[in-house]
């Protein structure tokens, strides 16, 4: 078990985020929680969450949200390039898909139970 600090983006009202965040205190990790609504994720995160991760930057958004849907990003997304969808990201933690946690070195995206134990436990 790691004994590195936890950093969780999350948005307070959200069930999974707070499933999530009770798996990792119950696996006694310490947390840095970051609510996304109140203080978005900087660009300069998100490039960090993608260098992480190896995941392609669509992967973080929250698909099924509200303001994606508002803002009809599944036809935006596609015409737009990585630093513009970044951008957008950044502009508005609701777009972003829930909860992220990382550690410095690892990342996950949104709450599989059986992935944070592979990753956090």
């Amino acid at each position: 078990m790691s004994d590195r600090k936890l950093k969780v983006y999350h948005y307070a009202k959200c069930g999974t985020c707070r499933t999530a965040i009770k798996k990792l205190q119950a696996m006694d990790r310490e947390l840095e929680l970051q609510d996304l609504f109140e203080q978005p994720a900087s660009e300069a995160e998100i490039r960090e969450w993608l260098r992480l991760s190896g995941l392609e930057l669509k992967k973080f958004f929250n698909t099924s949200g509200e303001v994606y849907k508002e803002q009809n990003l599944k036809d935006k997304l596609p015409g737009m390039n990585e630093e513009e969808r970044i951008a957008t990201l950044a502009a508005n933690g609701r777009l972003v898909k829930r909860p992220i946690v990382t550690d410095g070195k690892s990342l996950t995206v949104g709450y599989k139970e059986a992935e944070f134990e592979r990753v956090w436990g």
